[in-house]
């Protein structure tokens, strides 16, 4: 929540203070954000594999059929989740966005230009580092030693640390330069009204996500769907509040219980789930995504985001250690699969951090379904 109330502040002031600010002030922090952004994008390929291979190697280690149906189930209702944001936006997002003279307004802006520029080449391709991930993760999982397993345990807390120290902190000046030069530009007015249209929309489909979760859910165990919904509060309102699904697993696992799941089948999937399982951060992730690309007038077929929306499913799964949500693991193939450039992944970091706790929340809610679907295969209690 503190960081949420300084991006926030960051936006208000970045906002207030480009009304009046000079051009050679936005060269500054423009030239800021060009060194941030180079550091960060620096990071992304050490994030994942700083994350996502012991990740890997975690899951990998527990392996059964109960772990298979789990992640599938969990893919699939993250995988569903995201195209299923696609195709609502592409069908709303168009007239909510402003057509020709929006876009015009954004495409007539004058950029400010950095006073330098400092590269920083990144250590691997962040395809290269999803692939190197897996290939390690998998084998030191089959390979059960712990010499890898604890030089890449030392490795996820360096990146952590750096994440806490460099990036965190960093990042509501990131954001305040970022709307700071926007407003110079022109561009503010145009892409908060469009935003404001947006979350609606996406709050929306997070609460139709957990009725049709839950709906599908009471088709194996025979029970109202909303009831069930009634129980899951709790764990709701929990994630509301502290944003983390690892912090609310207490409390997902006692309701799940309630709902009449097997404690052995719930204290398994629940916490696995909420490692695997986003589908309110794909929802999210994908809707901002998608009304970028409309606003810039890019690419954004189908095809794009099977691509985009099927790695997306896959490397959220780091995102439970990193501060700030789901959007720091995807930062990485926001840039190299919808080609997203510097300001664009500032609005995205912005965007989804003004929204975290509902898609925590939807996360979390939603585990709750997935056990009750499993529980029907693998509990005691099953219902006939």
């Amino acid at each position: 929540m503190k960081l949420l109330i300084k991006i926030l502040i960051a936006i208000a002031l970045g906002i207030l203070v480009g009304w009046f600010a000079p051009n050679w002030l936005a060269a500054v922090f423009n030239t800021f954000n060009g060194i941030f952004s180079q550091f960060l994008g620096f990071m992304i390929p050490l994030i994942i594999v700083g994350f996502v291979t012991p990740a890997i190697a975690d899951v990998g280690s527990r392996a059964g059929k109960l772990l298979v149906a789990t992640a599938a189930l969990a893919y699939f209702a993250t995988f569903f989740a995201g195209m299923l944001s696609y195709f609502t936006g592409t069908l709303t997002f168009p007239s909510l966005i402003g057509g020709e003279e929006g876009m015009a307004q954004i495409e007539s802006a004058k950029p400010i230009e950095p006073y330098f520029t400092v590269e920083i080449p990144t250590p691997l391709p962040v395809m290269t580092a999803l692939v190197l991930s897996f290939l390690l993760g998998l084998g030191i999982a089959f390979l059960k030693g712990d010499t890898l397993r604890k030089g890449f345990d030392e490795l996820r807390e360096i990146v952590q640390k750096a994440i806490n120290v460099a990036i965190i902190p960093l990042l509501p000046i990131y954001i305040f330069g970022i709307f700071l030069n926007m407003t110079v530009e022109g561009q503010v007015g145009t892409i908060l009204a469009t935003f404001m249209k947006i979350i609606v929309v996406i709050f929306i489909l997070h609460i139709f996500i957990l009725v049709l979760q839950y709906s599908i859910a009471a088709c194996f165990n025979g029970k109202n769907p909303f009831k069930m919904l009634k129980t899951m509060l709790p764990a709701y309102f929990t994630a509301l509040g502290t944003q983390s699904s690892a912090a609310t697993i207490p409390v997902t696992l006692k309701q799940t219980i309630q709902m009449g799941v097997d404690e052995d089948v719930a204290g398994f999937v629940v916490p696995l789930c909420a490692t695997i399982h986003m589908s309110g951060s794909a929802l999210k992730i994908t809707a901002c995504a998608l009304a970028l690309l409309i606003m810039q007038n890019q690419p954004h077929d189908i095809g794009l985001f099977i691509h985009f929306v099927g790695m997306l499913g896959i490397t959220m799964i780091a995102a439970p250690g990193i501060p700030g949500g789901s959007i720091m693991a995807a930062l990485g193939i926001l840039s190299s699969i919808l080609g997203f450039d510097q300001q664009m992944l500032a609005l995205m970091i912005a965007l989804y951090i003004a929204m975290d706790n509902f898609g925590t929340a939807c996360n979390v809610t939603g585990d709750g379904a997935l056990a009750v679907i499993l529980n029907r295969f693998f509990g005691k209690k099953r219902v006939a």
